[in-house]
């Protein structure tokens, strides 16, 4: 069997590179040939006649794609390549706003969340009077993340109107949620990383010195034997946005009832395997290969 990963052309990071060397033997592991490439290695031309995809040279058997080119995805959906996670499930989890929609639909508990009004780059916000709706909702402190964000490095705590009205200056015309801050889970959070329908590993993180747990961001991180209740939600939550994967990540409620904070389709596997010496990468490709229908 022979595979493509996708991953971005243009972040060529050591944190980047370092992942496509692990999902590469990862699929060593399942014996899977994996080529990698970055998306700007395709041009996705549309004309009378169609779609086409340049640098299309040879056709693989499945497709992971380890990015948010959604309209590349979809582009490799429409040749009728298999794509994990499939462009849908990325779109989903990519934009904030879209994931908690959906999920809104399926009773999952999550922050109370508003959605900031749309506007343009070139105007940002004229006026800020609907942070009155989103201050009687949430209360002081709530937070403010941009919709498209990695890494906790979009998030913002928020103490007061004026704190809002400077970000929001910031931020510009950049897509945002407001959320209410769950003071019970400060500085800590629970990352389960689903595969299939199995939660394959766990960890708790946490970090005294901010109220964002991630690693990134400082936060320690330790194995965690992760409840039924906090698995019955992570499962349901990929079953709403079409996952075949995925990092997701909980918080701490009242009496430590699990909250859905937010859901990544392509979770960086490194750091949990540093944590629990488990290989999500070669659970990843064993689905596959059982989605496709030739074992493990």
């Amino acid at each position: 069997m022979q595979g493509w990963m996708i991953e971005n052309g243009f972040l060529r990071t050591g944190k980047f590179s370092e992942m496509s060397a692990w999902m590469r033997n990862a699929s060593k592991k399942q014996g899977i040939r994996l080529k990698v490439f970055g998306n700007d290695r395709f041009l996705i031309r549309y004309g009378e006649t169609g779609m086409t995809l340049e640098g299309m040279e040879e056709r693989p058997d499945f497709i992971l794609f380890w990015d948010k080119d959604v309209e590349l995805a979809s582009a490799f959906e429409a040749l009728h390549i298999p794509v994990f996670n499939c462009a849908e499930a990325i779109a989903a989890c990519d934009d904030k706003s879209r994931t908690h929609r959906i999920l809104s639909a399926g009773n999952i508990p999550m922050p109370d969340t508003i959605r900031a009004p749309m506007t343009f780059a070139n105007v940002g916000y004229t006026n800020t009077e609907f942070l009155s709706e989103a201050e009687e909702r949430l209360s002081y402190p709530f937070v403010i993340k941009e919709c498209f964000g990695s890494f906790g490095a979009q998030v913002y705590l928020i103490h007061d109107r004026a704190e809002a009205r400077r970000l929001l200056e910031t931020i510009g015309g950049k897509p945002m949620i407001f959320q209410k801050y769950i003071r019970t889970s400060t500085g800590r959070d629970v990352r389960i990383n689903m595969v299939g329908e199995e939660p394959v590993a766990a960890m708790l993180r946490c970090n005294p010195g901010d109220f964002r747990a991630n690693v990134t961001n400082g936060g320690s991180m330790r194995p965690y034997t992760p409840t039924p209740e906090q698995i019955a939600l992570a499962q349901k939550a990929c079953r709403m946005l079409k996952l075949d994967f995925a990092g997701v990540d909980l918080l701490f409620g009242e009496d430590e009832r699990p909250v859905l904070c937010e859901v990544n389709s392509n979770a960086h596997v490194k750091n949990i395997f540093d944590c629990t010496g488990i290989d999500v990468g070669e659970s990843i490709f064993a689905h596959i290969r059982s989605r496709l229908g030739q074992g493990c």
